[in-house]
């Protein structure tokens, strides 16, 4: 199953969840005894088939009876072992349904008191449920030692989980109900809810703690950040975490955690479209220190843009690539390596190197012009442009548009070891051409 999203995480939060404590069963259990098996052994399959559990019963005892005040029904509760997965607590109403809780439902909260009455898990196979809660973390997709686990309650078809994990980090793990460690789960980060209003919370650890993970990530992005502060940013479709650090040197990133590893970093100058960007740090006075360095590769790269704006095209390999809105008007598109001289195109030239520009006004056509010029191509002054295809020898065809109406070209760019222009054709014999004037 995919994350929830994070409205439908909000709408949990107001859910009406029932507390899986049963309050009619028999007061607490003593020590398993040979009769306890032996009639839970015998009656207890029986129970866990009409409770709709996939349990095969490794080990059963039976717990006791009780008689509802109210409607004078007797109902018969089992524990049940179910090899080497969950076991549950049973509540079998005489004549009626069965209904399953599983142990770690049933655990005591860690700190809280034993209520009186309330059942617990005692067989052997059932000593450490939370373990068994292993292989549901991994098929929601998040990597987590279990610690500690509650439950927080259900709904007609869910069970609603906390687990605090090693490390410090926590989730609510929304599952079937009755619990099955064997179907779909979703798990949702505990900083999803920590400011939210509702009877979904995280009470086995606090948010201080939470947030810490993102420490070990700092680190692990050895970008010099000594964390100030930390922020939960929130996530996206694909299960993934984002966070925020503000460093004592004044900086700020945004890093995105995916199965538990760090993905990728941002600068907060870098981060502007990344769920709102930075908050922690001041963005606009990084944005202006972002644009002064891309100013300076621009510059040693041979480029007179004096930078204005900028945006982020995705990394490619150890290469930064930018979009740059220059301060007069013009557009570029830097391709800046971790070390040694980038290279910096305009944006006609950087449509063949498979990149669109959209910050400035200035498409680039000029540059367009010019190189069909070179092919004696004269009269057409380029007013629209796509990229039409690539040859079997690694050139890229650039399908051009003449501002007079009348039918354009395709010009031809080796993209190595710079974008320069080898070739043009008209459409009329190159065939394949789609802009408005060219059909």
């Amino acid at each position: 199953m995919r994350p929830i999203k994070w409205g439908l995480a909000m709408a949990l939060c107001a859910a009406v969840l029932a507390p899986v404590a049963v309050s009619s069963a028999p007061k607490g259990a003593a020590p398993v005894s040979d009769a306890q098996r032996k009639q839970g052994m015998s009656e207890a399959p029986a129970a866990v088939q009409s409770a709709g559990v996939g349990c095969q019963v490794s080990d059963a005892r039976f717990i006791g009876k009780a008689n509802d005040p109210k409607t004078k029904v007797e109902t018969s509760y089992y524990e049940v072992a179910c090899g080497q997965t969950m076991g549950y607590i049973l509540q079998a109403p005489k004549g009626g349904q069965a209904t399953a809780f599983s142990c770690v439902e049933m655990m005591q909260a860690p700190g809280q008191p034993a209520k009186e009455g309330a059942l617990s898990c005692a067989l052997p196979g059932n000593s450490d449920p939370k373990a068994q809660l292993a292989p549901l973390l991994a098929r929601a997709g998040v990597q987590c030692v279990p610690e500690k686990a509650r439950g927080i309650g259900q709904t007609k078809t869910n069970t609603f989980l906390e687990v605090a994990c090693q490390g410090g980090s926590g989730y609510v793990l929304i599952a079937s109900s009755p619990l099955d460690t064997a179907k779909p789960a979703e798990a949702q980060n505990c900083l999803n809810f920590d400011d939210q209003g509702g009877n979904v919370k995280c009470e086995l650890s606090d948010k201080a703690t939470r947030l810490a993970v993102v420490d070990k990530f700092a680190q692990q992005a050895n970008n010099g950040c000594v964390v100030k502060d930390r922020r939960f940013v929130g996530n996206s479709k694909d299960g993934s975490d984002f966070f925020e650090t503000s460093c004592q040197d004044g900086k700020g990133y945004i890093y995105k955690v995916s199965n538990g590893a760090l993905a990728q970093t941002w600068s907060c100058a870098q981060a502007q479209n990344i769920l709102g960007g930075c908050t922690l740090t001041d963005s606009r006075q990084a944005t202006a220190d972002q644009a002064a360095l891309y100013t300076k590769l621009a510059h040693n790269a041979g480029s007179a843009c004096d930078v204005d704006r900028y945006a982020l095209f995705p990394q490619r390999g150890n290469e930064e690539v930018v979009e740059l809105a220059c301060k007069d008007g013009k557009g570029a598109v830097g391709i800046f390596p971790a070390s040694g001289k980038g290279q910096v195109m305009d944006c006609g030239h950087a449509l063949a190197a498979g990149y669109k520009c959209g910050l400035s006004k200035d498409p680039g056509y000029a540059s367009l012009t010019d190189d069909l010029k070179k092919f004696g191509k004269n009269s057409c002054s380029v007013s629209n442009a796509r990229i039409s295809g690539k040859t079997a020898k690694g050139t890229v065809m650039v399908e051009v548009a003449c501002a007079d109406g009348l039918k354009g070209y395709v010009i031809e760019f080796n993209t190595a070891p710079a974008i320069s222009a080898v070739g043009a054709t008209a459409c009329a014999f190159a065939g394949g051409c789609q802009l408005p004037g060219n059909v």
